[in-house]
C-alpha cells in the first residue's frame, strides 16, 4: 500500500512538473494540482454514473427475465391442468367401456348359463 502512495505520490509530482507551476489559461484560479484533483473527480464520478447505469439495466434485465419465468411457470401450469382433464375424461370414457363390455359378457355369460340349465330340464 505504501509502494502504491509512493508511486502515485510520484506520479502527481512529474505531472505538476510537466504541466509548471503556472495557473492555467482556461481558470487562472486553479493550479496543476488543482487540475489534477479536478481530473480525478471527474473521473471517480464519470466511473459511478457508469456503474448506476450499469446497475440499471442489470435490474431491468433481472426484471425481465423474472417475468418471463413466470409466465412459463404459469403457461406449464396451465398445459399440465388441461392434460390432467383430458387424462380425467380419458379414464372415464374407458371405464365407461369396461363397463359396457363387462355388461356384455355377464349377459352373455347369463344366456350360456340359461342354455344350460334348460338343456339339464330337458334331459330330465
Amino acid at each position: 500500500m505504501k509502494t502504491t502512495a509512493t508511486i502515485t505520490a510520484l506520479m502527481l509530482a512529474v505531472a505538476v512538473m510537466a504541466t509548471g507551476c503556472k495557473k492555467t489559461d482556461d481558470n487562472p484560479n486553479m493550479g496543476p494540482a488543482q487540475e489534477a484533483g479536478a481530473a480525478v473527480d471527474n473521473a471517480a464520478a464519470n466511473a459511478a454514473q457508469e456503474t448506476r447505469e450499469a446497475a440499471a439495466r442489470v435490474d431491468a434485465a433481472a426484471d425481465r427475465a423474472g417475468e418471463n419465468i413466470e409466465q412459463a411457470a404459469d403457461k406449464a401450469g396451465e398445459n399440465m391442468r388441461e392434460a390432467g382433464a383430458e387424462i380425467k375424461q380419458e379414464s372415464k370414457e374407458a371405464a365407461a367401456e369396461v363397463r359396457e363390455a363387462s355388461d356384455k359378457v355377464g349377459d352373455k355369460a347369463g344366456a350360456a348359463l340359461e342354455r344350460a340349465g334348460e338343456k339339464l330340464q330337458e334331459k330330465r
